[in-house]
């Protein structure tokens, strides 16, 4: 059996690795291939199989697959075999417009996108809350299996504090540091229209930041993989760049607060139980015209939403009231959204894709607009 697996077009993380790490470890007889881009090269363990994305070999590691397992579209011109199975994990809880409900998208590229919607045979779900958005998103006709994310197994796992250890250990954080991990969403007019190479808006004033929080905080900073270049950070900025860290779901466990704006981390965050600050300052802007959301974030909100970052440093400086305020929210939030995120939706994808019985087989149920739990 040949598998293909694709992560935001070249990395190696989120639900895709989550899945190849277990097929590993449950002995399944496959070929793997990763497609890799030249920023994250360095990422892949040495003894992964990669091929570059949009090459002529990944072309061609698709068109020969049995498998192909993606977290995203594959914006490239290949040809499903029959027979092959393409699983889509997709990346995220949506609260902002995905793909037919966008309020405005470049002419051409959501009808480009159609072609890989097409080939698609599963679609994950993350949660009841996110099936029917993402099936009238995507026009899909075909089968949603609500399993969770493999991609946040982890952060219920009983290795979830040896990886907090050994990440805070690799950042040189201490115990009693407190480790805030800023991971501000992409914005369509930024990579749609750029203006230039380094024009992404860094909201937090890091001289009031370093001034009042002092060295018992660390701030990192986590952008977008679209955006992740827009942003040179000065030496000596209390702001540590962890863009290129392999896999955020780390990052999650070595972090004691998460600060977004509209970013689906907040959702896998919420897994963890640890505080959740929003920096909404150009809220209205986002929701209204921009992008537009799928439910207001205000009401459902498991954290304060802050318009300026002195609001922000002051929620900073006091997390437990902070946490004490919204604990009833945040409980309401896990219910509706981390409801599936109970360790296990790793084998609850592969069950559908590999029985363990029968290892060295792909199994999948096509057509029709069933929703499978």
């Amino acid at each position: 059996m040949k598998i293909v697996y694709v992560a935001f077009r070249g990395h190696f993380s989120d639900s895709p690795r989550a899945l190849y790490e277990a097929l590993l470890a449950r002995g399944t007889d496959a070929t793997h291939t990763w497609l890799s881009a030249p920023h994250t090269q360095a990422t892949f363990p040495a003894d992964v199989t990669t091929v570059p994305f949009g090459s002529p070999e990944s072309i061609a590691a698709l068109e020969q697959a049995d498998l192909v397992i993606s977290n995203d579209h594959i914006p490239l011109d290949w040809e499903k075999r029959p027979g092959t199975t393409y699983l889509q994990t997709w990346h995220g809880t949506p609260l902002k417009r995905i793909h037919n409900d966008v309020r405005w998208a470049p002419e051409g590229r959501l009808a480009y996108l159609e072609q890989d919607i097409a080939r698609w045979d599963l679609l994950l779900s993350p949660n009841a809350a996110s099936t029917e958005r993402l099936r009238r998103a995507f026009g899909y006709r075909g089968v949603i299996h609500e399993t969770g994310y493999p991609r946040n197994d982890l952060l219920s796992s009983p290795e979830r504090d040896r990886v907090r250890a050994a990440v805070r250990a690799d950042l040189g954080v201490t115990d009693d540091q407190t480790v805030v991990l800023y991971t501000p969403t992409w914005r369509d007019d930024l990579v749609f229209q750029k203006t230039g190479p380094q024009d992404f808006e860094f909201p937090v004033d890091l001289e009031d930041f370093t001034t009042r929080l002092g060295g018992d905080h660390v701030l990192l900073l986590r952008l977008h993989n679209m955006v992740m270049d827009r942003l040179e950070i000065v030496d000596g900025s209390p702001v540590r760049d962890v863009c290129s860290h392999p896999d955020i779901r780390d990052l999650y466990l070595g972090a004691d607060v998460l600060v977004t704006d509209y970013s689906s981390t907040m959702f896998d965050f919420a897994i963890t139980g640890r505080p959740i600050l929003f920096l909404t300052y150009d809220l209205e802007y986002f929701r209204d015209e921009l992008r537009g959301f799928y439910f207001d974030l205000e009401d459902v909100a498991p954290g304060p939403l802050l318009s300026t970052s002195t609001e922000l440093v002051d929620a900073l400086a006091d997390l437990d009231a902070v946490s004490a305020r919204y604990a009833e929210r945040y409980a309401r939030f896990r219910e509706t959204f981390c409801h599936l995120e109970d360790g296990a939706a790793t084998e609850r994808v592969l069950d559908l894709i590999v029985p363990a019985s029968a290892p060295g087989t792909v199994t999948t149920t096509r057509g029709g607009d069933d929703r499978a739990r």
